[in-house]
């Protein structure tokens, strides 16, 4: 069964769409914390495969874990597809989002893969923990994309009632003293995604790099108007596609993975994404550098712990 437990950093940088590819993955893996991607980022599943492939030739036995992100909504058409790659790839995790974790559990509990399922309500980790899931990511205020309403501090206390599994954590983690909270709360990763937007090794568009590090947690608006769920967008990004922010604040689109987009506003259509922990990007740079940066806040801040503590 893959381990978690001896990373670098207890940490995992989170899925992002259109912006997290086999090069950021990588350099994550290398740097010490779990590197994963979404499927949805790629158009077919042998694509997907392919990506798969490159990933695990890149990769040494001693580098972190890597994760795939699998959209589980009812309206996916590719996941059948997708599930064929992963048992051939063996992703060491796969994330499950905007659905059940159910459909994936044979397949990646089959060659020894755990099964993390990303959740943004009580509810719907209750549900995931009792499908089978191997581990909760909970989606909390703050996060970047599709994103939670519940504080940490309520999240992690009441899914830890029912589920005593792995639990990443996410919501405006970005910097080491952010992991470390986390871990105080009760969870055993930090799920961070913006923090990532600004690595060179990512495919973001320039202009989209250049914006988180313009931006700070007041350029964010949560908006449903784009995926049909609740998704932290930077309004600047609204602007320059012609849109007015107030506009779509309680705008909500129809909720589909089929490829097919709603006419009046295209979902992911140059509308990027952020968390609040967006204000904490100074400059875009390597992915190693993030690391070694939140390497080194994580340790000062568990000094700085022990002597509060004492």
């Amino acid at each position: 069964m893959t381990d978690l437990t001896t990373l670098r950093l207890p940490a995992m940088a989170a899925p992002m769409f259109l912006v997290s590819n086999p090069d950021l993955v990588v350099a994550c893996c290398k740097a010490g914390i779990v590197g994963s991607f979404p499927a949805p980022n790629l158009r077919t599943s042998a694509e997907l495969g392919d990506w798969m492939a490159e990933i695990r030739a890149r990769l040494s036995p001693g580098d972190a874990p890597w994760a795939l992100n699998l959209v589980t909504h009812s309206t996916s058409p590719r996941l059948a597809g997708d599930l064929e790659q992963v048992a051939i790839h063996q992703p060491p995790v796969v994330i499950t989002a905007l659905g059940s974790p159910r459909p994936v559990i044979p397949t990646v509990h089959g060659y020894g893969g755990l099964v993390f399922a990303d959740v943004v309500s009580v509810a719907l980790a209750k549900k995931a923990a009792e499908a089978g899931a191997d581990g909760l990511v909970l989606v909390c205020s703050g996060a970047g994309g599709h994103t939670g309403e519940l504080s940490p501090l309520v999240f992690v206390e009441r899914v830890r009632q029912f589920f005593d599994g792995p639990i990443a954590l996410a919501g405006a983690i970005n910097t080491g003293e952010a992991i470390l909270a986390a871990r105080v709360l009760g969870a055993d990763l930090a799920y961070l995604g913006t923090a990532f937007l600004a690595a060179e090794e990512n495919m973001a568009q320039p202009e989209y790099r250049q914006m988180c590090v313009d931006s700070d947690a007041t350029d964010l608006m949560v908006t449903r108007a784009f995926t049909g769920a609740r998704a932290s967008m930077l309004k600047p990004s609204m602007i320059a596609k012609g849109l007015d922010p107030a506009d779509l604040e309680f705008k909500v689109a129809k909720m589909n993975f089929t490829g097919r987009k709603d006419e009046a506003v295209k979902p992911w259509s140059g509308i990027w994404g952020a968390g609040q922990g967006v204000g904490r990007i100074a400059r875009v740079e390597p992915a190693a550098d993030i690391v070694d940066r939140l390497v080194r806040e994580y340790d000062a801040a568990r000094i700085r712990a022990r002597e509060l503590c004492a």
